[in-house]
């Protein structure tokens, strides 16, 4: 039997997680058992920080759940998120740019038609966003499928609100066959990640601003194009520069202009003020 001892305890590991059947779980895991082992060294952790790191983490599995993704805020917070977007989606200059998904995504939203209301009896300034959506050629992409979702006035989303089952302040549009879209919606606010948890503890203890700017989150998937996940953010608004999970990117900000009451982009009218933000999105096909 060989001793374990300080010194080669790393390689030792290393070799049993390198017996994994898949070769990439394989490489991931010795990977991962190396740079964690670094990692203590480098810090020379000790058993007390050792034994609240893991305390940490099981407070973030028991307040994780099918509407709230603590694991997935640490890894915003942490840039990693922003760091695996980025590594996969090296993209052409010419295409919107991919930003992070965020927890609070919920699959199954609401089909509306062009220019349908998502906000539907949500107080707030209402909001048109509107534009098209293009290849990198120009041509438009028809009957592809934006998934909309984004806070409320307060900066709370619907998986937030206790008691609350049913869709608020998110839809799925679909485009036209000259690629255009219309969506109304109520303007959005900057808020605070969740500071009740694990996650909100740690970013509590220093000086990391825990906001976010205001934004519209989208998620367009079309067959042959890559996946796009990202943000449209208001031009002006606060914490643009200090966004807590680096998801914002200048090619996302855009100008929310003031309107009188009057005809409106979907080809109605408003009998109150309203704001309306452009934006073309352009997509790149799959290699």
């Amino acid at each position: 039997m060989q001793p374990v001892t300080e010194d080669n305890i790393t390689e030792l590991a290393v070799e049993r997680w390198r017996t994994a059947h898949d070769p990439r779980v394989a490489e991931l895991m010795a990977a991962l058992v190396r740079h964690l082992h670094d990692f203590a060294r480098e810090v020379r952790l000790t058993e007390a920080e050792w034994a609240a790191a893991v305390r940490w983490l099981t407070r973030a599995g028991q307040i994780s759940d099918d509407k709230r993704e603590e694991f997935i805020l640490a890894s915003d917070v942490l840039g990693l998120s922003m760091l695996v977007v980025q590594m996969n989606h090296r993209l052409d200059p010419v295409a919107t740019p991919a930003t992070v998904l965020g927890p609070f995504h919920i699959e199954g939203s609401p089909e509306l038609g062009f220019g349908g209301d998502m906000s539907d009896g949500v107080p707030g300034t209402p909001l048109f966003v509107h534009g098209t959506v293009r290849d990198l050629d120009g041509d438009p992409v028809a009957g592809g499928v934006l998934d909309v979702w984004q806070a409320d006035t307060e900066g709370a989303y619907e998986s937030q609100i206790p008691g609350l089952d049913e869709a608020r302040l998110r839809a799925r549009y679909t485009t036209r066959e000259d690629g255009s879209y219309c969506l109304r919606t109520i303007v959005p606010r900057g808020y605070t990640i969740p500071m009740d948890g694990p996650v909100g503890d740690l970013v509590a203890r220093t000086g990391i601003s825990h906001f976010r700017p205001a934004h519209v989150h989208f998620l367009i998937d079309v067959p042959g194009y890559e996946p796009l996940v990202t943000h449209l953010f208001q031009e002006g608004a606060e914490y643009l520069d200090s966004d807590v999970v680096f998801g914002t990117k200048q090619e996302l900000v855009v100008a929310f202009e003031q309107r009188e009451p009057g005809a409106t982009p979907d080809g109605g009218t408003s009998a109150d003020p309203w704001v309306e933000a452009r934006y073309d999105f352009v997509l790149q096909r799959q290699a």
